[in-house]
């Protein structure tokens, strides 16, 4: 009787601590602060990789971008949710040199950080344990030698955020692995300027065989873009990151590729590591890769339904 005794009372002992742990991680708030807003198409995949770690952990998550491309206001969010004393935060790094001393703050202050999407080549200096996203450079030197593969020795990237790092990382990594001629076009995130900028682009030079662009929200009006000056199909058009539109586009052969880098599993992993740090003190270190994969019309079909879920 004795010994019964005392296994049940180890078991109620071990169930306690289990309980207990698994309040722990129910009671646990995670931050995710990126600089891309939730209606964007790449981001909105994002944040449903978000919400879905949030169910699936138990956790409570805020979310928290700039209405635009403001890295003093999404330093000021990173601070922000510094103050607010959070179990774990979750952070994009476009500009490290604009949100290190903000990330810094967080990490002097003893609150796990996980940096995701932009920042594989710079997390690790501010202190920043694991980093889960793609490393720019090298898909866009594989954007480029497929692009080279396609016969394109004069090409235009279309970038909507000069300045940020992972963007520029990705038109350098293009021009090299295209081993050409490159031209950066500078645009803004208004659909309108960037279909004008590339037909004067080609206006101006329309010798240009190809362009890349670094998301959906520049790839669907450069296809308008691209149609209405009848060389859609002519000019090999291909982009990073998928959207309705542009698995279309791939499935009907009216683009080369898409680079994908599964940015669900950038929101979903995150919150993920973050609520096991809360719960157990488990993290990874490291770049945890989510990509690069390309999409092409063999293999488009096959992703469409998971589009359509908002899954990729």
């Amino acid at each position: 009787m004795r010994r019964l005794s005392v296994l049940a009372a180890a078991a109620a002992v071990a169930f306690g601590l289990a309980a207990a742990e698994a309040e722990a991680a129910r009671d646990a708030r995670i931050v995710v602060v990126t600089h891309g807003q939730a209606a964007d198409p790449f981001w909105s995949v994002v944040k449903n990789g978000v919400d879905a770690a949030q169910k699936d952990m138990g956790v409570t998550v805020e979310y928290r971008a700039p209405e635009t491309f403001d890295m003093v206001r999404m330093a000021q969010l990173i601070d922000a949710a510094v103050a607010s004393k959070p179990d774990g935060l979750a952070v994009s790094l476009p500009d490290a040199d604009a949100l290190g001393p903000a990330i810094k703050k967080a990490v002097a202050a003893g609150i796990p950080v996980v940096s995701l999407n932009s920042g594989s080549d710079v997390f690790d200096s501010l202190g920043i344990r694991v980093h889960v996203g793609q490393t720019e450079y090298e898909a866009g030197l594989g954007g480029g030698k497929r692009m080279r593969e396609a016969g394109v020795v004069k090409a235009v990237c279309v970038n909507q955020e000069v300045g940020n790092v992972a963007l520029d990382l990705r038109c350098k990594g293009f021009a090299d692995g295209l081993g050409a001629q490159v031209t950066v076009l500078a645009v803004s995130m208004d659909p309108t300027e960037i279909a004008n900028a590339i037909k004067a682009h080609f206006a101006n030079s329309p010798d240009t065989q190809g362009v890349l662009t670094l998301g959906p929200t520049a790839a669907e009006p450069a296809l308008g873009a691209l149609e209405e000056l009848g060389l859609l199909g002519k000019v090999q058009l291909a982009t990073f990151d998928l959207s309705p539109v542009v698995l279309e586009a791939l499935a009907d052969g009216k683009m080369l590729f898409a680079i994908d880098q599964q940015q669900y599993l950038q929101g979903y992993l995150p919150v993920v590591f973050l609520a096991l740090n809360a719960r157990y003190g488990l993290m990874p270190a490291g770049v945890v890769m989510t990509g690069p994969g390309f999409v092409t019309r063999e293999n488009a079909v096959q992703v469409i339904e998971l589009s359509k879920q908002g899954i990729r």
